[in-house]
């Protein structure tokens, strides 16, 4: 199976994106506070880690399988995570976990881009 050149470029792009995310949850401050107990900061750990694995099956399925409704789902997730980025930019400035963010949006948004483009336009089914 030939896979398009701009579907590589996707697939590439997302999977670098999803390791940028997934370093980002590894190297996050786990420090218990008033707020955030120490299960709570495990359950969240744990959800981001589920979330990072169902996106990277969204990237297979889309690029390998050849499913179309994984794109828009990806391209919906990017949405909720440009919204969720901007409310932590204004809430508490511009850090460096928040810089790698804004790098995984914008690798995101390039390969969803490669994904809808070129000879990408006729790989993806119903």
């Amino acid at each position: 199976m030939n896979v398009p050149r701009n579907v590589l470029w996707f697939e590439v792009l997302l999977y670098l994106s999803l390791t940028l995310d997934a370093l980002s949850v590894a190297f996050q401050d786990r420090t218990p506070t008033g707020e955030m107990s120490e299960q709570m900061i495990m359950v969240a750990t744990l959800i981001s880690g589920g979330m990072i694995l169902l996106l990277m099956y969204f990237v297979r399925l889309a690029a390998r399988r050849r499913k179309n409704w994984p794109r828009w789902a990806l391209a919906a997730a990017l949405v909720l995570s440009a919204v969720s980025l901007g409310q932590v930019i204004l809430e508490r400035g511009l850090e460096l976990d928040s810089g790698i963010e804004i790098v995984s949006c914008i690798l995101t948004t390039a390969g969803l881009y490669f994904s809808f483009t070129g000879d990408a336009q006729g790989w993806f089914n119903s």
